[in-house]
């Protein structure tokens, strides 16, 4: 099956970047949310970012033109049913994705391959709940989407060949590079970088060191483009908190145990850059250390 059709479902951030990739390589996109003001948003912030592309000379006005055209905002999920490819980038939640596939399962051309861009629910349990578990696929993109190079791809344990091999191409066709993955908690990537992010907080926590002290640590020590907490607050620290309990959860080793002033931070609401506090404070000019 050639892929050409492409439905995003989730207008946030990583749904956003994966319609402006898909679109840029030529794929016909429907992105979906089940706000307006978040397909809106999103449709400005695929411009904007296409923009700073165009600026940087990585693409031409051409493309960003046609690329643009390409996407089409959809509010009602079953006007995606057609898709060759549809790709589920909400919330990490699994009751939330559960819920998504459930109400997209009616309309779903018999076709259509169904992938979840989760970064650590089980893509078994996902797929044991649809139609076709032959088809269901883990297509995980990294953030920010336009600019990093790796895509997870997560086989179930009913996942086909063929469904696989249909989705490294597309991977290959936007530029990327596809990492097979097993399907256990949180995958690779998140695997491991889950883990150092909580222990980073652990050691804020135990006051070995602080906000700034850690991250520079990290930056100027191990060479890491951005510190662990600064990369926490980029992330979103509900979802850190959510893959971090994934890990603990399916795993039962006492290593993963969330740390306890993550789940604070989560629980008043300072979840990064995305409210505007976390590990630091993007109110002002410059960030500014909450601890």
């Amino acid at each position: 099956m050639t892929v050409s059709t492409v439905g995003v479902i989730g207008a946030g951030q990583m749904g956003n970047g994966i319609a402006h990739v898909m679109a840029l390589a030529g794929y016909d996109v429907h992105l979906n949310d089940v706000n307006p003001d978040a397909l809106k948003a999103a449709l400005g912030v695929i411009k904007k970012n296409m923009l700073r592309q165009l600026n940087s000379g990585k693409i031409t006005e051409a493309d960003l033109v046609a690329a643009l055209s390409r996407i089409k905002s959809l509010s009602q999920i079953e006007n995606l049913g057609a898709c060759d490819l549809i790709i589920e980038a909400a919330t990490e939640d699994e009751g939330i994705k559960q819920k998504i596939f459930d109400s997209l399962l009616p309309h779903l051309s018999p076709h259509t391959i169904l992938t979840s861009n989760t970064s650590s629910i089980s893509i078994t349990r996902l797929a044991s709940r649809t139609d076709r578990p032959e088809k269901f696929l883990g297509f995980h993109f990294m953030n920010p989407v336009p600019v990093m190079q790796l895509v997870e791809l997560i086989r179930g344990i009913a996942t086909h060949q063929e469904t696989y091999d249909i989705c490294r191409t597309v991977v290959e066709t936007l530029g990327k590079t596809a990492a097979s993955a097993e399907d256990f908690p949180a995958f690779i990537v998140n695997r491991i970088l889950m883990p150092m992010i909580n222990e980073a907080v652990y050691t804020l926590y135990e006051g070995v060191g602080s906000v700034q002290s850690i991250d520079k640590s990290m930056r100027l020590g191990a060479n890491h483009p951005m510190g662990p907490l600064e990369l926490a607050d980029f992330i979103g620290l509900d979802t850190c908190l959510a893959i971090m309990n994934v890990l603990h959860d399916g795993l039962a080793d006492t290593k993963y145990r969330p740390c306890p002033l993550l789940t604070k931070y989560v629980e008043a609401g300072w979840l990064g850059r995305k409210t505007s506090r976390g590990f630091y404070d993007y109110r002002g000019d410059q960030p500014v250390p909450t601890r």
